[in-house]
């Protein structure tokens, strides 16, 4: 594919989550779940924006992944494949920021699969390796 908008930023600070997400993931001792699926909420976030930014979509200041996903389908209705992942990943961006909830080790999990979803599909849409 034609390089349209220029993701180059949104793609780099994808990939500090997506690195952040997998390096706490494997972390045995001392565990930090609630990092996890921060950064792999982050990672998704970023790739849907750098989506909307190569296809010169506009989008608000947002961190609703569902808001930005349907921006995204409405641009590529191939898209809606990774709807459950992103249903997944939605409560991340604030859930688990202050104290009263943590998540749990299996969240963090399901959390770094969706994100390992979310990034394949948006960099097989944008012709990235």
């Amino acid at each position: 594919m034609a390089r349209r908008g220029d993701i180059r930023p949104w793609v780099y600070k994808a990939e500090e989550d997506y690195r952040a997400a997998l390096t706490l993931a494997r972390k045995r001792r001392d565990p930090v779940p609630d990092n996890v699926c921060f950064s792999a909420q982050q990672c998704a976030e970023k790739y849907l924006k750098a989506f909307l930014v190569y296809h010169r979509k506009r989008f608000p200041k947002t961190h609703d992944l569902l808001e930005l996903l349907k921006l995204g389908v409405s641009v590529d209705p191939l898209l809606d494949v990774i709807r459950p992942d992103i249903r997944e990943l939605l409560p991340y961006a604030v859930a688990f920021r202050y104290p009263g909830e943590e998540a749990t080790g299996e969240e963090a999990q399901r959390a770094v699969r969706a994100m390992k979803k979310v990034r394949d599909i948006i960099r097989e849409r944008l012709g990235l390796p």
